[in-house]
């Protein structure tokens, strides 16, 4: 039986930032400038991400530690913001093409970049928190799905087995290799338990840009044939549904929803690309 549809709640005023923590290029624009850097990173910038990817993991632990019923996600895009801020750094969703918060907050049938609002957690609900850190120059971004009180048993499963797939995919990460080895393998374990792999939402480069050009799809796709090279930084942030991968967007511009209103899961890393695998730079 499914959970009562959604609806948009209030959302709060920006969160300020001190004038002293530097800005992404692309606050206070309509869009970032288009990435023309290397795809591969060199030394200063894989140290930088280590400090950012750090963070943002460290800002979902803060997070994690206050998913309760009756805790609204504006109260836990507070508590990320204020962490990231303390420590130097700018919340990278914040003016992102005009996203008007610290963190996405996607609760049960949202797919992803769902908008904290005032609307409480409730027992059994599912809610992913979407955390990216901005510091010396690069960012970090991981997200986890978490379970709010009294979960059912589909949905605690979902939720499990969509962190089993980043682990999977994780795994499969090595030089030589093409990208679509990343969605083959997801999509292989998603399928044994007939979940929806979405496609219209991937993984991304991520380093001195937020999204830099490099796309990892989710699924086995034939043309992500691009060689993943040593040096390379990206995610990996499998979405699975428990029906339809089809998607309606709130009026908002932000809030992507099955259609069928079943849950749906996400887990997220940064990666940097090693001589014999993956560095997770997100890790907790």
């Amino acid at each position: 039986m499914l959970a009562p549809r959604l609806t948009p709640g209030i959302v709060t005023a920006e969160r300020p930032v001190p004038a002293h923590i530097d800005r992404p290029e692309y606050v206070g624009q309509a869009a970032p400038l288009p990435y023309r850097g290397p795809l591969v990173r060199d030394t200063a910038t894989i140290e930088a991400m280590r400090v950012a990817g750090r963070l943002a993991a460290q800002a979902l632990d803060v997070v994690e530690a206050a998913v309760a019923p009756g805790v609204t996600t504006d109260e836990l895009d507070k508590l990320a913001h204020e962490f990231l801020v303390a420590h130097g750094a700018y919340p990278s969703t914040l003016g992102y093409r005009g996203y008007p918060k610290s963190v996405c907050t996607s609760v049960n049938e949202v797919i992803c970049h769902g908008i904290p609002d005032s609307r409480p957690l409730l027992d059994g609900d599912i809610v992913n928190v979407d955390v990216t850190a901005y510091i010396g120059g690069v960012h970090g971004d991981t997200n986890k799905t978490y379970l709010v009180g009294d979960v059912d048993e589909e949905s605690r499963l979902l939720v499990e087995r969509t962190e089993e797939c980043l682990r999977r995919a994780i795994n499969a990460v090595k030089p030589g290799r093409q990208i679509n080895v990343i969605g083959r393998v997801i999509e292989a374990y998603a399928r044994r338990f007939g979940y929806g792999v979405v496609r219209d939402f991937t993984g991304h480069g991520v380093g001195p840009a937020f999204h830099d050009g490099l796309v990892i799809p989710h699924y086995d796709d034939p043309q992500a044939d691009t060689i993943i090279v040593t040096g390379m930084t990206f995610t990996i942030e499998p979405m699975l549904t428990l029906g339809t991968i089809e998607w309606d967007l709130w009026d908002d511009g932000w809030t992507a929803t099955t259609r069928d209103g079943k849950r749906t899961a996400q887990f997220e890393h940064t990666l940097l690309v090693t001589d014999d695998g993956a560095e997770i730079l997100t890790r907790s």
